[in-house]
């Protein structure tokens, strides 16, 4: 259920983020739509915002690599092993993206049809070991209150995440204002299908899926073996692989588009003469997920990436009735090519969603998330007396 009503709510803000996303074509995502949308201020709060959501949230999944990794060498998710781990997987997904779009786009691309291919086997063998007359155990009841409700949601948050990521990068694409939303919406549907089938495999086959740290792993072992158990560890190393692959191309093309609008130090759009990527970019992000990879915990980065989230999230969809407002003026926006069908309303309960969301954030991530809104409100206030 929980599933269900996440995706409900991320649906709302996908559509926000469709509507305005088929006005543009350039780079930058949620950085760009807001700059355009309210102005520097806030494009620069949704730009580092944006940036530090991408960040942790690969220093994460870097993390949850490690940790599988450890089912085949133990060696891995400690020490000095770990650090090596870490250095390899990042430094060869910047070099294959430093020579290119097209490779990284590729990459995580196979990356994901092989994920998708070991979950699809993973439901199969699952339903079947269910229809084959074996008993399903007994779902656990759903907590009281509606608190567990809320922090649940929010942890799910991180798990629907990441589409706006795809639109970082869509100067680099075909007919970006076509095409976005349809991806948008798609991606969407299968992640939904795809969330639940699993959810429901693991809950009617695992007797106890919160007591262990590998549910999926866990569950396949007692109806595909240890063989299955090891299957799955092996997607998900092909899961966070995919997902690493993607944000390395798509998170450096935030900084570039930053630094395009005079809002980053010139350097960060550099282009490289031969291969015309932002070469520079992509070799800080890498640096910087290195650095929180390795001193933080997948937990850690979650929570911080969850609730810098919510904060872009919002404002994209604020801007859905705000460029409405402008069409037809002399600031108005390029038209859109995809129009949302109630979109104010729509807009209105996306960043209602987030406002309850955000609610349920801790104190420590409110407090970093403090010091990243006066960091930007610095560089703010630092260009416009520089502009003067």
């Amino acid at each position: 259920m929980a599933w269900a009503l996440a995706a409900i709510l991320i649906g709302v803000v996908v559509a926000c983020f469709a509507e305005v996303a088929s006005r543009f074509r350039d780079a930058g995502g949620p950085y760009l739509y807001a700059r355009a949308t309210f102005g520097r201020f806030a494009g620069l709060q949704t730009g580092w915002m944006a940036y530090l959501t991408r960040l942790t949230a690969s220093a994460a999944v870097v993390n949850l690599f490690v940790s599988y990794l450890g089912v085949f060498l133990p060696g891995a998710t400690s020490g000095s092993g770990r650090l090596l781990v870490v250095t390899f997987l990042l430094a060869g997904l910047a070099a294959i993206n430093y020579r290119g779009v097209g490779p990284g786009a590729g990459v995580s691309s196979a990356f994901a049809v092989l994920k998708l291919a070991g979950l699809t086997l993973f439901v199969a063998a699952g339903l079947a070991w269910l229809g084959g007359g074996h008993q399903p155990v007994s779902a656990p009841p759903p907590p009281p209150g509606l608190d567990p409700w809320l922090g649940t949601m929010l942890v799910l948050v991180f798990a629907y995440g990441g589409f706006e990521a795809a639109l970082m990068p869509l100067a680099e694409a075909r007919e970006p204002e076509r095409d976005a939303p349809v991806a948008l919406f798609v991606a969407l549907g299968a992640a939904s299908v795809v969330y639940m089938l699993v959810q429901a495999v693991v809950t009617l086959t695992l007797s106890d899926p919160g007591a262990t740290a590998t549910p999926l792993a866990d569950a396949a072992r007692g109806f595909l073996g240890n063989s299955g158990a090891a299957l799955i560890a092996g997607t998900a190393l092909l899961s966070t692989t995919g997902y690493l692959a993607g944000a390395m191309v798509n998170v450096p093309r935030l900084t570039f588009a930053m630094a395009e609008q005079g809002d980053l130090p010139g350097r960060f759009a550099a282009v490289h003469p031969r291969f015309r990527t932002p070469f520079v970019s992509i070799l800080v992000f890498a640096a910087l997920a290195w650095i929180l990879a390795a001193s933080g915990s997948f937990l850690q980065n979650v929570s911080l990436s969850v609730a810098a989230r919510l904060v872009t999230y919002g404002l994209v969809c604020a801007a859905v009735p705000a460029l409405r407002r402008r069409d037809g003026t002399s600031r108005a926006a390029p038209p859109a090519r995809f129009r949302l069908p109630g979109g104010v309303v729509l807009a209105g309960l996306g960043g209602l969603g987030m406002i309850v969301m955000a609610i349920q954030v801790s104190r420590r991530e409110a407090l970093i998330m403090a010091v990243v809104i006066g960091l930007a409100t610095v560089h703010y206030l630092t260009g416009r007396r520089r502009a003067g």
